[in-house]
């Protein structure tokens, strides 16, 4: 073998230890700063907020975006902090005791003194096109743990914002869409607290009938996985 192959090879060998070794960047759903709290005046409850669902094609380390209309790319260099559901809850947590001027006390003993509102959210969808938009799909359940009458408030609503940058951009329309989930979340709460006959926010032209879906009482969210 002479030196010219050898030096050809070490070059290859350099070139792919190189591409292997491109550096993993790690992102949270978690803003820097959150000024949500300016001039709000605390509520009178805790929350409790579960766990968060997520569709399971999201569920995983990597971030996961949208080609065109059919296709899923899953990014190995660009990953969550941690588990995606868990980011979500954080997110929602930090931006829900904010906005509410309150404390999340999910997973602490309960305090005797003040009521506690239960908060379910159940993310449907969560798609990103990247130097495009990202679209959040969510639902969300309101109720007061202890009350007789179980009644509870079911929402949902559609969440869009523009990333037209490279992924940190896309991470951080992540956060808007999902610091406006928090914003609409909070304001139900607020109405809730004050009339268990309130609609959800932002709903309009409502019948009766579905005045009274959305305020009944169902196995599917009766327990809030309280059990």
């Amino acid at each position: 073998m002479n030196r010219s192959t050898l030096i050809a090879l070490a070059a290859c060998s350099l070139l792919l230890g190189t591409c292997s070794s491109a550096p993993v960047r790690y992102h949270t759903l978690l803003p820097a700063t959150d000024r949500a709290s300016v001039d709000r005046h605390a509520s009178g409850f805790l929350i409790e907020l579960l766990a968060v669902g997520i569709p399971a094609h999201l569920d995983q380390p990597q971030l996961v975006v949208r080609r065109g209309a059919t296709g899923i790319v899953v990014l190995d260099g660009e990953r969550w902090a941690g588990p995606l559901s868990e980011e979500l809850r954080n997110a929602l947590s930090v931006g829900l005791a904010s906005r509410l001027q309150t404390r999340d006390v999910a997973g602490l003993a309960k305090p005797a003194l003040k009521p506690v509102l239960r908060i379910q959210v159940e993310v449907r969808r969560l798609d990103v096109w990247p130097g495009d938009k990202v679209r959040l799909d969510a639902s969300w359940v309101l109720g007061f743990a202890d009350e007789a009458a179980n009644v509870r408030l079911i929402c949902g609503s559609q969440f869009e914002s523009p990333v037209p940058g490279d992924y940190p951009e896309l991470v951080l329309g992540q956060q808007r869409v999902i610091a406006a989930l928090a914003e609409r979340i909070a304001t139900d709460a607020r109405r809730w607290e004050n009339s268990r006959a309130a609609d959800c926010s932002g709903f309009r032209g409502q019948s009766s009938e579905d005045r009274n879906l959305r305020r009944q009482k169902t196995d599917e969210f009766a327990s809030l996985r309280a059990g």
